[in-house]
């Protein structure tokens, strides 16, 4: 029985430091300072759709303003805030599934500011440059936030894929996320022609 007692307080005397260094809360702190910048990206993506119905009612005042191009705009702010994407999935494809609804929705802004260009009225008007200045500002805001979130899930994804905190990572199922990726064909300037 004495002899039992011994052997047990040795095995626990050799597994507890190794128990502590195996990585797993420092794995757990990882995750959830993605799942912190992740909220962050949403948080810069929804300041972005909050300001678009104040630029759409400033442009509406336009009588002769095309409706086309606002109703592009309100249907992509529709589908991008109706894509939400859980923290503790982060995976490639839903982070792209959400990257495609934000893109759509920064394609129909941009559409909306070369419209613009047409009434000289509408880009007098002070409440359209501040919102205008304010859409510039969030836009910057994303950029920053995206690029925080790239940077917390690649430090995640070399710990989850480093030796020995790989063994803990598989045991514990800790998986790699997903990152952040530039849009399909921007590697290709834009043709501008006049």
């Amino acid at each position: 029985m004495k002899r039992n007692r011994i052997f047990t307080i040795a095995i626990l005397a050799l597994t507890i430091p190794f128990l502590s260094g195996c990585g797993y809360n420092k794995l757990v702190s990882q995750d959830e300072a993605i799942a912190q910048q992740w909220a962050q990206v949403e948080n810069s993506y929804q300041r972005r759709a909050d300001l678009i119905p104040n630029l759409v009612s400033t442009v509406k005042g336009y009588a002769d303003f095309e409706q086309e191009t606002l109703t592009q705009v309100i249907e992509a702010r529709s589908k991008a805030t109706g894509i939400t994407v859980d923290p503790s999935n982060l995976d490639p494809a839903a982070i792209q599934n959400f990257q495609a609804a934000q893109d759509q929705l920064s394609g129909a802004l941009s559409r909306l500011m070369v419209v613009v260009e047409k009434y000289p009225d509408l880009k007098a008007n002070q409440n359209f440059l501040e919102l205008q200045t304010q859409l510039e500002g969030t836009e910057n805001r994303i950029a920053f936030e995206r690029k925080k979130f790239n940077d917390s899930v690649g430090t995640y994804n070399v710990s989850v894929r480093k030796f020995p905190r790989v063994i803990t990572a598989k045991i514990f199922g800790f998986d790699k996320k997903g990152y952040f990726e530039a849009e399909e064909g921007s590697e290709e300037a834009p043709k501008v022609e006049f």
